[in-house]
């Protein structure tokens, strides 16, 4: 690329930001969609540190999955830098479905200073050891796209204003149908989030579908529950005993009972390993409207189609108390989504936690 195209590309893009922006002025709505979303708040009125954090599935699956991408991605990114602008940007976000260059662009678009990958296509998954994954191995189809090997990595990617210090990743060792053909797994960062005095992890995960997965749902189902199954050994071995953590993604739950009852018991057990109990954005705004206002449109939409999901897990020091959601890529004033998943951002309440009393011994 010549730097006269460059230099054109990059005018375009700052025309794009600096449009929207004088757009949003006069055009309310145009940067979160006309249908009831709530506006962002970035400032905490309680005097704690505030933390904001977006979960996205951007549809970026490649050619020949998908065709025409390019213009979405290049429309997110430049919404992200519009928000920027405007001091309105999440602090951390977590995508999915990043796989090809341009979509792996957004982060640098939307002026993120840390941008980290998941598991590229070489990233291997833990050994098969039990007689029920091997049995599950050789059932695999070449033409379920099982025996084709890993074609695209994992597609995830977390992008942030804070310092990353140090990432983790895993890859599945598990998976069904032509899910298979991404090294679907999951990448974890320790950032500093200034005000908080310890990092908090920040867990990306993208779980096997069901029906995209084009296999019996029994198959994929099996993959499903070993993935959960790798995703809590992941973490246990990653994350010290009380520190905050927060996981999000698109864990593919949906309305399957059984996909549900799995989920929910892993989301106890994290919580019997945590000094309190796990709590998911979408439904603690729900349970309370006092404090998060009116639940917006298109977070009902997402949290009706249960897939995507920010999990928080409280610390021994410090808890992350959802006060707040918004959604800047949901349904535009026309009805098409950028994606065929909602990004939702939801703003914690990072309050730390008063150390207990200490005895004093009397005579």
């Amino acid at each position: 690329m010549t730097i006269g195209s460059k230099a054109t590309k990059m005018t375009a893009r700052i025309a794009v930001g600096l449009g929207l922006i004088v757009l949003a002025l006069l055009v309310p709505g145009l940067l979160r969609p006309a249908n009831g979303n709530t506006p962002f708040v970035m400032t905490n009125m309680r005097g704690h540190p505030g933390l904001s954090v977006m979960t996205y599935n951007i549809e970026g699956l490649p050619w020949p999955v998908r065709l025409g991408r390019e213009a979405a991605f290049t429309k997110i990114g430049a919404r992200l830098e519009a928000l920027r602008l405007l001091g309105e940007q999440p602090h951390i976000v977590v995508l999915q479905e990043a796989f090809t260059d341009q979509a792996k662009r957004i982060g640098v678009e939307g002026g993120y200073r840390y941008i980290v990958n998941g598991p590229d296509r070489s990233l291997a998954g833990a050994a098969i050891t039990t007689e029920a994954d091997r049995a599950f191995q050789r059932d695999a189809s070449f033409f379920s796209g099982e025996r084709s090997g890993k074609v695209v990595d994992s597609g995830l990617q977390i992008l942030s204003d804070y310092p990353i210090l140090s990432v983790r990743r895993m890859a599945f060792p598990t998976c069904a149908g032509f899910d298979c053909l991404a090294n679907k797994g999951a990448v974890l960062a320790m950032i500093a989030v200034p005000g908080l005095g310890e990092p908090i992890a920040v867990v990306d995960v993208h779980l096997n579908s069901r029906r995209a997965s084009h296999v019996a749902d029994d198959r994929s189902l099996y993959a499903y529950r070993r993935q959960i199954d790798a995703l809590d050994q992941f973490l246990a071995a990653n994350v010290k005993p009380g520190t905050p953590v927060i996981v999000a993604g698109d864990f593919n739950v949906g309305q399957r009972p059984a996909r549900q009852a799995y989920f929910t018991a892993h989301l106890r057990k994290w919580g019997e390993r945590a000094p309190g109990a796990v709590r998911d954005a979408l439904h603690s705004c729900l349970a309370a409207p006092a404090i998060c206002g009116a639940m917006p449109s298109d977070a009902a939409f997402s949290l009706a189609r249960a897939r995507d999901w920010e999990l928080a897990v409280p610390g021994e020091r410090a808890e992350l108390a959802v006060d707040g959601l918004s959604v800047p890529f949901g349904h535009e004033i026309d009805e098409r989504m950028l994606s065929d998943h909602v990004g939702y951002v939801a703003y914690y309440d990072v309050v730390r936690k008063r150390p207990a009393a200490t005895a004093i011994a009397r005579s």
